[in-house]
């Protein structure tokens, strides 16, 4: 059992060679150090991707009518496509994967109330748009559109906070009655939007939107989520087959890619999330390495402590000290080392990603008000999880770290280690 006296050997030891433990001991501190800052600069990247994507759904998927550019069963080429609502109604039908689903129709108009007016793009849109959107309704600001408002083809809206400003000043819109064009619509609504800015859409019903700006037949888009779709392989066969179902209702070849557009946020977010995946692997790779090579430099001070001591471990066992207690004696130190420095760089790594994430924040809650929310580095710092395991993997290293020296010692006879000089 490891006692006092062991340690205060230890610690005899250690100050003997201040400046050769300090060295060694920093050399594991860094390593551990510079992991950390690594892992937390590598998590500050990935959390600054997925917050960019949080405002919309990752798994989105566009599809909109274009021309058709190859000859096709007697039918010419370059015929514009138009959407029907029977692409709407036959996505879900036939795609298992598709959840959310909406149709849109673009317009611009002018809106007014009173005095005030502005020129302001309108969509017309099912409830669902407000799940693929992740369009967040405060509290106390009303609804978005509902399934009644479709059925019934109401003329409500839904307004961005940019238009409250302009068009009602500091008036309550819920209730009022803004124009469009020559079509007044119910306010019944107020989104939040980060980007406070004349580009924020408002929102209609997309059946209001088909009587009144499509003569009640088509639409500009189709706005849907996908699940169950996670491998480049997989997202290629749910577009061909999209494309297949496409050409078939609108009588177009296949192959041909100009006829519908098609973009697929699902591929860019794969995209990204494997570019992570590689950075933090990168990372892990440079930090283990840079720790490795502390570890080695411990192991290396240990081989230098064992020569150095060879002729006193030959007097213990001359007076019966058993190879095991040697042993026990050249781990510990070893443990020590690795475990106080590495702590101590533990410690420092915690630090320094706590100070960057609280300056980074501050940072960004001050651009917030003047610019869009959009941060490519967000809460760089590291579980602390993470940090106890590589602070263990330390230890573990330390004990193999004094072990191979350790054995070395122990296989020298007694008569051996004391004729050494």
């Amino acid at each position: 059992m490891f006692d006092f006296d062991n340690f205060h050997e230890i610690w005899s030891t250690v100050k003997k060679n201040k400046l050769r433990t300090f060295l060694t001991g920093f050399s594991v501190a860094w390593g551990i150090f510079m992991l950390i800052i690594l892992l937390g600069a590598g998590n500050g990247m990935r959390n600054g991707i997925i917050y960019n994507f949080d405002n919309l759904s990752a798994n989105q998927v566009y599809v909109w009518p274009r021309v058709a550019s190859m000859p096709y069963k007697g039918m010419q080429t370059n015929r514009a496509v138009q959407f029907k609502i029977e692409d709407y109604e036959s996505l879900s039908r036939l795609n298992p994967e598709v959840d959310l689903k909406s149709g849109i129709i673009y317009r611009s108009d002018t809106l007014s109330y009173g005095e005030e007016y502005n020129n302001y793009s309108l969509r017309g849109v099912h409830p669902d748009m407000k799940g693929i959107g992740k369009i967040k309704m405060p509290s106390g600001k009303g609804r978005f559109i509902n399934d009644i408002d479709v059925r019934q083809r109401r003329k409500v809206i839904v307004i961005s906070p940019r238009m409250q400003t302009v068009l009602f000043k500091s008036e309550d819109p819920l209730g009022k009655y803004i124009r469009a064009g020559q079509v007044a619509y119910q306010v019944i609504g107020v989104y939040e939007a980060e980007d406070n800015n004349n580009d924020a859409p408002a929102y209609i019903p997309f059946s209001t939107a088909q009587t009144l700006y499509k003569r009640g037949y088509g639409l500009d888009e189709l706005n849907f989520t996908v699940n169950g779709i996670n491998t480049q392989q997989e997202s290629d066969a749910f577009e061909q087959r999209l494309r297949e179902q496409f050409a078939s209702r609108h009588r177009f070849n296949p192959e041909d890619t100009r006829a519908i557009g098609l973009y697929n946020m699902l591929e860019e977010f794969m995209m990204l999330n494997g570019m992570t995946n590689g950075i933090t692997l990168f990372i892990w790779i440079i930090g283990i390495s840079t720790l490795t090579a502390g570890v080695v430099g411990v192991s290396n001070i240990m081989l230098i402590t064992v020569r150095e001591r060879t002729k006193e471990f030959g007097i213990r066992k001359a007076i019966g000290a058993t190879p095991l207690s040697i042993l026990k004696l050249i781990i510990v130190e070893s443990v020590i080392i690795t475990a106080v420095f590495g702590y101590i760089g533990m410690v420092g790594g915690i630090g320094v990603t706590e100070i960057i994430n609280m300056v980074t924040e501050q940072m960004q809650s001050g651009q917030a008000t003047s610019q869009d929310d959009m941060t490519i580095f967000r809460n760089p710092t590291v579980d602390m999880s993470i940090s106890l395991f590589s602070t263990a993997l330390l230890v573990v290293a330390g004990v193999l770290a004094g072990y191979f020296p350790a054995r070395k010692a122990i296989k020298i006879t007694a008569i051996e280690a004391m004729r050494h000089e």
